[in-house]
């Protein structure tokens, strides 16, 4: 990790230095003051390394407490937090934490990864990164789903790296994590509120105030409430090209998800009215999953068709993750397939210029 995270918390947290400078270490997981894990290469691991006592632990959550300038005390028993580096780190204390100090630090990745770094990991084909990239280029909404660690944000922070070089972007998140390169790029955080709320920024706040910025893209690190709803009406209102996370476990259940938390915005709309905006605001949703060895795969690529006679989403897919076996290493082997169906805008695609061969869409 950078040096400002070891010069400020080397000290307290010396029992799991190790594993922060390890780039093969992606998460360390602590779980009280005897026990901890790590996340490498896709796996959780248990180690034998251990804090002196719970003391010592809560040492270091006051320093990095006080380095970031938040407050954690029986009162305020959780933190959340970004450290200088962009590492994310979240904190439960007891009687909330019922094992002693949790504590989760999610270490920063220092190179961005990019297409062909998917692709040469085997987590997207080729194929699937062509169309991807001209989904991006004719501002598709396009929404990544997926499970805890999966892989969505660097999914999205993969995607949204081709929107053109030119277009003005507006980032909004819980605690940055996208590292987008392009110029014109301005981000934004949600922010706490005091014991009584005061100073509290909401994802609704923050979005309502990309909308006055006058983007031509909206990056949202998750959705995960109310501000569903704003960002269903902002894809449908001439804000094209959108692009978000959310947790679900396979595409249907992305768009049912968005429509759940859409229903707990402050507009109350009817369930019907709040699907139709669902499945005209949504246009393509990229699946991505966490497999049993430990690797990250693109499973699915959808098109999103609106809605059928019975008011259901209909959906096809277009690239699909095939699993072939399991080696002798238990390594996932696999590749992704066209399923054939062309989707509904590549006459357009064509019309507009882009060149782009239907045989990609052929298994």
């Amino acid at each position: 990790m950078q040096d400002i995270l070891a010069k400020t918390t080397k000290a307290f947290l010396k029992p799991i230095a190790t594993y922060l400078e390890d780039e093969a270490v992606s998460e360390v997981m602590i779980n009280g003051a005897s026990s901890i894990y790590i996340e490498k290469q896709g796996k959780l691991i248990k180690t034998d390394t251990v804090f002196a006592d719970e003391e010592q632990l809560m040492a270091a959550v006051r320093n990095i407490a006080q380095f970031v300038g938040r407050k954690v005390d029986p009162s305020h028993s959780i933190m959340d937090a970004r450290l200088p580096d962009g590492s994310r780190i979240h904190v439960v204390l007891p009687p909330c934490a019922r094992q002693g100090i949790y504590m989760t630090i999610r270490k920063f990745a220092r190179e961005n990864l990019g297409v062909k770094d998917l692709v040469k990991s085997s987590s997207l084909s080729v194929e699937c990164a062509k169309f991807l990239n001209l989904c991006v280029t004719m501002a598709k909404n396009i929404i990544v789903s997926g499970g805890t660690s999966s892989g969505k944000t660097t999914l999205l922070n993969v995607t949204s790296a081709l929107i053109p070089e030119e277009q003005r972007i507006v980032v909004l998140e819980d605690s940055s994590e996208l590292q987008l390169q392009q110029e014109h790029v301005l981000t934004m955080e949600t922010q706490g509120g005091d014991a009584q709320g005061r100073g509290r920024v909401t994802m609704r706040d923050l979005l309502k105030s990309a909308l006055r910025l006058r983007p031509d893209r909206i990056v949202i690190g998750e959705v995960r409430g109310g501000e569903a709803m704003d960002l269903l009406q902002a894809m449908n209102t001439g804000h094209s090209g959108s692009m978000s996370t959310i947790h679900a476990n396979n595409p249907k259940l992305a768009l049912y998800r968005l429509e759940t938390l859409a229903l707990m915005g402050e507009v109350e709309l009817p369930l019907q009215a709040v699907r139709a905006q669902v499945a005209t605001a949504i246009e393509i949703i990229v699946q991505c999953s966490r497999l049993r060895d430990g690797s990250r795969k693109v499973t699915h690529v959808t098109e999103v068709l609106g809605l059928d006679g019975q008011g259901g989403y209909r959906t096809q897919d277009i690239f699909l993750f095939q699993i072939d076996k399991a080696d002798s290493q238990g390594k996932i082997v696999g590749h992704h397939v066209a399923t054939g169906n062309l989707p509904s805008f590549i006459d357009d695609a064509k019309t507009q210029g882009f060149n782009i061969s239907k045989k990609i869409f052929t298994n």
